[in-house]
């Protein structure tokens, strides 16, 4: 594997009239890897990745696709990648087959090798049995795979995937994600945004977390569980005890700031950041007995990135940006990529 960063962004700057979308995000994305941009409701993560797709033109900062500029050499940039946005980019009268065919000839294929691509496309993602039905008879998952197969048309090296299992039910977003470790194993980079923490975890090598239009943390998913305390202590307080006084006697044994417990009055229910140490839940009932609160629950957890996300935003991860000021729908719109 190559030691060039697949994908470079440094600085990367854009602005809607008095909204700023990105501000001055930096990304390093490793060659044949899987690489998840995630963030809250209009962190950017969209916006991003039309600017890395040559679909938008940064205000400053630079990004590189394998070394090429993303401005200046764009047209280079787009022979190497591909697109699959949060919206199906197909054309819904026409078969499954003679969409793939079109896509090879705007991507300069011969009318024969448009051809010999799609029935290979159609074979990988198990859709020769549909190959000759309009799209419109396509259920949500088969669309997804065919918008997919799609944007692998001309054999990028670099995929982006723009919540590209949004709407799919539980056994659909498992097949993309076979899928999408098929791609990575046949050595294309991917870059991923999406609003499920469980597909980041289970495919992302990396994450990178963006708020406010910039990294905010960047690591592994065990190094960014890690990052928010290992362990989370969830209590249930009795009706009678008192959450901050509970709070107060959980200090000692936080990961983080006190900012980081959380107490949920309506719910008498106290969630926290801890050391995981052997006796732990042993030692937190002492010290909440001491203070006179009494325990109806306790567990312990491991981490999730739902923690991250909660620890580092304070928001929860949600649906990608909202349409920019200038009034463009939210949906990517797929470009050949010859």
């Amino acid at each position: 594997m190559s030691d060039e960063p697949a994908v470079e962004a440094e600085g990367l700057v854009k602005r809607y009239g008095k909204t700023t979308a990105l501000a001055g995000l930096d990304l390093s994305v490793p060659a044949g890897t899987v690489y998840g941009l995630l963030g809250p409701n209009g962190a950017g993560k969209t916006t991003a990745v039309r600017i890395l797709a040559t679909l938008l033109r940064p205000d400053s900062g630079r990004a590189r696709i394998f070394g090429r500029d993303v401005v200046t050499e764009a047209a280079a940039v787009r022979r190497t990648i591909g697109l699959t946005g949060q919206y199906a980019a197909l054309d819904e009268y026409l078969t499954g087959r003679s969409n793939l065919i079109m896509i090879g000839q705007l991507s300069r294929l011969t009318m024969d090798a448009a051809k010999r691509r799609a029935d290979e496309l159609l074979e990988q993602f198990d859709l020769t049995a549909a190959a000759s039905r309009a799209v419109k008879t396509y259920s949500g998952g088969m669309r997804r795979r065919l918008d997919l197969a799609a944007s692998l048309i001309g054999r990028p090296r670099v995929l982006f995937l723009d919540e590209p299992t949004t709407g799919l039910d539980p056994s659909a977003r498992a097949l993309m994600w076979e899928i999408v470790r098929q791609l990575v194993a046949d050595g294309t980079t991917l870059l991923l945004t999406t609003q499920y923490l469980d597909e980041a975890d289970q495919l992302a090598s990396r994450i990178a977390v963006i708020d406010d239009g910039k990294a905010i943390a960047e690591g592994t998913p065990a190094e960014l569980k890690a990052s928010v305390g290992g362990q989370r202590l969830l209590i249930t307080l009795a009706t009678e005890s008192d959450l901050e006084a509970a709070a107060a006697a959980l200090v000692p044994f936080t990961a983080q700031s006190t900012k980081s417990i959380i107490a949920n009055g309506p719910a008498r229910l106290i969630e926290a950041p801890v050391i995981a140490s052997d006796g732990l839940a042993t030692e937190v009932i002492r010290a909440l007995d001491a203070a006179g609160v009494k325990v109806s629950d306790i567990a312990v957890r491991s981490a999730s990135l739902d923690d991250v996300f909660l620890t580092l935003t304070g928001h929860k991860a949600e649906a990608d940006d909202p349409a920019p000021e200038t009034g463009q729908p939210s949906q990517t719109v797929k470009e050949p990529v010859a």
